[in-house]
C-alpha cells in the first residue's frame, strides 16, 4: 500500500484527498468542487487507477476573465496494489466529493485447479 500512499501525496495541492483502508476494500476520497458525474472519468487498467476531472463553470455573457483562480482539471494516474483490479469498484459523486471504493481481490494471481486422486 506504501506506493498508492505515496502516489496520493503526489496529487496536485488544490486537490484534498483521504486514503482508507479496510479488511476488503481501499476508498479514495477527494474533494472536487464543481465536478459532477458527467464531468468525472476513473478507469482502472493495467495496475493504474486513472482520474480525470473537470469543474463545469457558467460565464454570464456580460463577464470575462481577468484572473482564474478557481479552475479545475485533474488528470491524475496512481498505481494501485496487486490486490485491486478494478473488479466491482464503485465510484460516486456527491456535492463535489468523489468516493471511489476499490475492492481487495483474495486472488494472488492465478487460479488453484484442484487436483484429486483418480
Amino acid at each position: 500500500m506504501s506506493a498508492l500512499r505515496d502516489a496520493m501525496r503526489e496529487l496536485p495541492e488544490a486537490v484534498f484527498a483521504d486514503l482508507l483502508e479496510s479488511d476488503d476494500a481501499y476508498r479514495i476520497v477527494l474533494d472536487l468542487p464543481g465536478a459532477s458525474a458527467d464531468t468525472v472519468d476513473v478507469t482502472v487498467e493495467s495496475g493504474r487507477l486513472r482520474i480525470e476531472a473537470r469543474r463545469e463553470k457558467g460565464l454570464p455573457a456580460e463577464f470575462r476573465y481577468l484572473r482564474e483562480d478557481r479552475s479545475l482539471f485533474l488528470d491524475a494516474e496512481i498505481p494501485l496494489p496487486p490486490t485491486v483490479t478494478g473488479d466491482d469498484a464503485e465510484a460516486t459523486v456527491e456535492r463535489g466529493v468523489l468516493t471511489l471504493t476499490l475492492p481487495k481481490s483474495s486472488a494472488t494471481g492465478g487460479t488453484r485447479v484442484p487436483v484429486e486422486d483418480a
